[in-house]
């Protein structure tokens, strides 16, 4: 079918747009971008005082299957994506079994392509068994489809076995995705140590537990090359020790999350284990730090790390429960709120961090509105707000802090290939 939105506000970071114009979408591909199209054939969308931007692209998700469909599955993940305006994920592969041969990568990219509402894409795991002592085939992974490997869930506690996974990685040009943590600092803690934890009466864990394991990861990075990914930064030391790597010249890239410019450690007063993740939410120097690593660049993507869980894993004592939120449905009006409207980031910057960068990232041809691209696309009214309801969330999992939240940046229509997968109908 052809499409023409007509009179929205075309922002494309790859191609420096930022103008009211149309856009033609016929075949699944962009066909024109200019103003006062005339298309007599193709169904007409009227986007006047909304964005029209490429579809978001979330390096980082969990869409539990194979194995964990409780919590959530590429069917009901999919539908959340769409919601958000979100085009293309990256699952992890802390699934059960986990994503450690070319047959599950398969599967999760096909069962994706079955859903057919967005790309849905895998990382393959860095470890067999993602146990951490013997690296995966890493060939055979980056052939069956898999963008990125990654044992993320579980840090790689050997260097040894880092060290192997960047040199093969690289080999095959795809990034290794480091969940940097240092497990004996970490020493049990169930959130971040400080004021609140100690309030709480709650084992801390220190800001360390991070910053010393990304530290290992940039040095190792440097020495041996290939194409390191540090994700969900949360600390000042972290970002310095990344702005510190990417001077020397270190090929390194790293993603935050909505919630670590948003929500500070005081979220899990009350013993709120929807507040409970790993990494913990920290302070508000850390909240600062953030925010300048996306202004400068430090930071290169803003990922979600949406982790649904079944009630009965939150509804526990807070250090039994598990870790992790959900937040495809949440992360652009998030973005627009606390970034934009409060003048940290431009819209186009934002764009750039939750769209071309990370389709850049990972070597994947979306990110942009081009001519001739494939029409991935999101179109958002970022003055309309909404008052984000779990109760209404596509997601299986409801385990998100912001539920009553009021946020500007309502997605009215998502597209992907040309087809409308999501449209708002509730305005």
């Amino acid at each position: 079918m052809s499409l023409l939105i007509k009179n929205g506000l075309v922002i494309d970071p790859q191609n420096h747009t930022e103008a009211v114009m149309d856009l033609l979408i016929d075949g699944g591909v962009i066909k024109k971008a200019e103003p006062e199209i005339v298309a007599p054939d193709a169904e007409v969308y009227d986007a006047s005082g909304k964005v029209v931007a490429p579809g978001l692209v979330d390096l980082h998700v969990h869409f539990r299957e194979p194995g964990l469909e409780y919590k959530e599955d590429i069917t009901s993940g999919s539908h959340a994506a769409a919601k958000g305006g979100v085009t293309t994920v990256v699952c992890m592969p802390n699934t059960k079994p986990v994503v450690d041969n070319a047959a599950l990568v398969k599967y999760v990219i096909n069962r994706g392509k079955e859903v057919g509402l967005i790309n849905v894409l895998t990382a393959g795991c860095i470890s067999k068994g993602q146990k951490g002592a013997e690296l995966s085939e890493i060939g055979e992974l980056a052939a069956a489809g898999a963008v990125a490997v990654s044992d993320d869930g579980r840090p790689v506690v050997s260097s040894s076995l880092m060290r192997k996974a960047l040199e093969y990685a690289k080999m095959f040009d795809i990034p290794v995705f480091s969940h940097s943590e240092d497990l004996e600092l970490v020493d049990n803690g169930s959130m971040n140590e400080g004021y609140m934890s100690t309030v709480l009466g709650l084992r801390g864990i220190p800001k360390a537990a991070e910053s010393v394991a990304v530290s290992r990861d940039v040095l190792i990075a440097k020495q041996v090359g290939g194409r390191l990914h540090v994700c969900h930064v949360s600390t000042r030391d972290s970002i310095e020790a990344i702005r510190a790597a990417k001077k020397c010249g270190v090929h390194v890239t790293a993603e935050t999350a909505p919630h670590y410019f948003t929500l500070t450690d005081r979220a899990c007063d009350g013993f709120n284990t929807n507040a409970k993740m790993n990494p913990p939410l920290r302070d508000e120097d850390d909240i600062a730090a953030v925010i300048e690593g996306l202004q400068d660049g430090t930071i290169d993507a803003i990922a979600t790390d949406h982790a649904p869980h079944h009630r009965d894993e939150k509804e526990l004592e807070f250090e039994q429960a598990s870790n992790g939120i959900v937040g495809l449905e949440t992360s652009l009006g998030l973005g627009v709120t606390y970034l934009v409207k409060t003048g940290k980031l431009t819209l186009c910057q934002l764009i750039e961090k939750m769209s071309t960068v990370p389709a850049q990232i990972i070597g994947f041809d979306r990110g942009t509105l081009g001519i001739g691209k494939i029409a991935d696309i999101v179109v958002f009214d970022p003055d309309a707000t909404y008052t984000v309801d779990v109760s209404k969330f596509e997601s299986k999992g409801k385990n998100s802090p912001y539920d009553g939240f009021q946020l500007y940046g309502r997605v009215d229509m998502t597209i992907t290939g040309g087809k409308i997968v999501y449209r708002n109908t509730e305005y």
